[in-house]
């Protein structure tokens, strides 16, 4: 049997692990081979792990959600460590945006439908804003520089991440109006269809063993992985090192306390529209897996 993993550049373990011999040798002793399904666009996971095309996937936060809500029968077989530096929203340093209250009326640019919904819709909520009403959420589109567009008075604000934050904040004349870290814990999120889960829970565990791998070895070439990230995705590789450093590395069971996590961020969504319906996110965890998917990342170490 092949097990393919859907990668896109947004998660970076899967898309580390797709340019290494880890997830084959894991899954060597079970009888099983690896494959890569690669795509642009994260959001596409829940369907692409529904209709079959993949067997596992990976994000942040909030595509898992909106796919529960799509009906997608999913599992949650493990996830990062928080990543408080991941990401920020950024305002014009000096600019009429001094507080979360001061974006009521303003286009925020970010990745709809990522963990950077997440971010914005709960700190809106906080200051009893909504994402549906109280701003204009809007895409990047290909080519825009977000950071000119916040110079010039364009938007609001901007979502950045990655070796995009870097370069923001290394080009300076902005700040940062909320860090990931002060907000949402934004981890980066590993699930897998339910028959998938069940049925094979010691691929799934083998799987998140391979991730572990990967990260590890980034964590130990972040000069080489930062190399491999500029070639192929754009920006410097002195920005991508910056970005990578951010990030912890360390993967763990999907534990009743993240659950809790993605219970709040689905009861915010259903509140302001972004998902139609009330969820049970208690309904894609499966406690069996823990024990395999800890017992496989010890392993790995």
């Amino acid at each position: 049997m092949t097990v393919t993993l859907g990668v896109h550049a947004s998660n970076p373990s899967l898309y580390y692990l797709a340019r290494l011999p880890y997830l084959d040798e894991e899954l060597a002793p079970l009888g099983e081979t690896g494959a890569f399904h690669h795509y642009a666009d994260g959001t596409r996971t829940g369907a692409l792990l529904a209709d079959g095309t993949i067997d596992f996937g990976g994000t942040g936060s909030t595509p898992p959600v909106t796919a529960q809500a799509a009906g997608h029968d999913l599992v949650y077989a493990a996830v990062s460590a928080p990543r408080p530096d991941h990401g920020a929203l950024l305002v014009l340093d000096g600019g009429p945006v001094q507080a979360v209250a001061d974006l009521k009326g303003g286009t925020v640019v970010l990745g709809i439908g990522s963990w950077q919904t997440h971010l914005l819709a709960k700190a809106l909520h906080a200051q009893g804003l909504s994402y549906a009403e109280d701003v204009t959420p809007a895409r990047p589109a290909a080519g825009e520089d977000q950071a000119q567009r916040l110079r010039d008075g364009e938007i609001a604000g901007w979502i950045a991440q990655g070796a995009e934050l870097a370069a923001a904040r290394r080009s300076g004349g902005f700040r940062e109006l909320i860090r990931t870290g002060d907000v949402i814990t934004d981890r980066s999120v590993f699930f897998t269809r339910r028959d998938f889960a069940t049925g094979r829970p010691e691929v799934v565990a083998a799987i998140a063993a391979a991730l572990r791998r990967a990260d590890t070895w980034v964590a130990a070439h972040p000069a080489e992985a930062a190399a491999i990230a500029a070639e192929q995705l754009g920006g410097s590789a002195v920005d991508w090192q910056t970005a990578l450093a951010a990030l912890p590395w360390q993967l763990e069971p999907a534990t009743a306390g993240f659950i809790a996590e993605q219970q709040e961020a689905a009861d915010i969504f259903h509140g302001v529209g972004f998902i139609d319906r009330a969820l049970t996110v208690a309904d894609a965890h499966l406690p069996a897996l823990e024990a395999p998917v800890a017992a496989a990342l010890a392993k790995a170490v």
